[in-house]
Formats: C-alpha cells, structure tokens, sequence
C-alpha cells in the first residue's frame, strides 16, 4: 500500500477562530477557507505541513463524533518552543503548561486551541542522565524524540 500524504484533521464549531489561532502561533498559511472546511499548510524546504479544520457539525461527521476533542494530543515540533511560548503569550493564549524540559530530550510547553485541543509543542533538548543511563543498560542510546 503506497501512502501520498498524511494530516490530522481538527473537528471544530469554531472554525474561524481555530484557524487564526494555528496561523498566528504557528505560522500556517490558509490553503483554502471555507464555511466548513479549512486547509492550512506551511512549507520549509522540503518540509511540508498540512492541517485541515473541519466543521464538526458538518454532514459529512457522522453524528457520534460530532464532540468535543477528547484523547488526542497534537503535536508541532518546532526548532525553539521558547519563541513559540512568548508567542502564545503575547497573544494571551491559554497556556496549560509553560516550556520545561523533560527527563526523555524534549523541552515541552502546552496550551489549549480554541476547541479545547491539547496542543503539544516541543524543541529537542539533552534528556536527563537518569534516562540516558537507563537507555544504556538496555544497550540502547538516547536518541532525541520526535
């Protein structure tokens, strides 16, 4: 099976606003803008990244899943989460964790998108010796994630 291309899909009753806040914090530009769909894309170098919102009322959701977000957790690795964090706070978005670096090599800041989405953003850091001494006893090497 060949796959083409893959990218999350944001169910949202608040498209809009949903879209604004991905191209603000993130740098996405609008591919296309509709009344029930948006595809957002940014390109760096060979890099492409898509993510689409689609409206979560929309015909084409089945009933059932026509919620709020819950159990996911959209993640955007980016080269300095500390820019990204000023960012959120300049536009006053709701942090639900500042940047700390956690024991795995991740520096790791949280906020939440305007339909309640858990919204990951990361920079590689050095993970902690405790980790990396663990990896080792099981003759593995501590590799950054993501």
């Amino acid at each position: 099976m060949a796959m083409s291309r893959s990218f999350p899909t944001v169910l949202s009753d608040r498209l809009p606003e949903t879209r604004d806040f991905y191209v603000a914090l993130l740098g996405f530009r609008v591919a296309f803008d509709s009344d029930w769909y948006v595809a957002l894309t940014r390109s760096e170098g060979d890099d492409v990244h898509e993510l689409a919102i689609w409206a979560v009322g929309h015909e084409l959701v089945p009933p059932p899943y026509r919620a709020e977000p819950a159990g996911v957790i959209l993640t955007f690795m980016v080269d300095d989460v500390d820019a990204v964090h000023a960012e959120a706070r300049r536009l006053r978005l709701p942090l639900v964790a500042p940047p700390r670096d956690l024991f795995h090599g991740r520096r790791q800041m949280l906020v939440t998108d305007p339909n309640g989405m858990l919204v990951e953003i990361s920079s590689p850091s050095t993970p902690s010796p405790a980790f990396t001494a663990e990896l080792a006893r099981r003759g593995r090497t501590a590799e950054p994630l993501g």
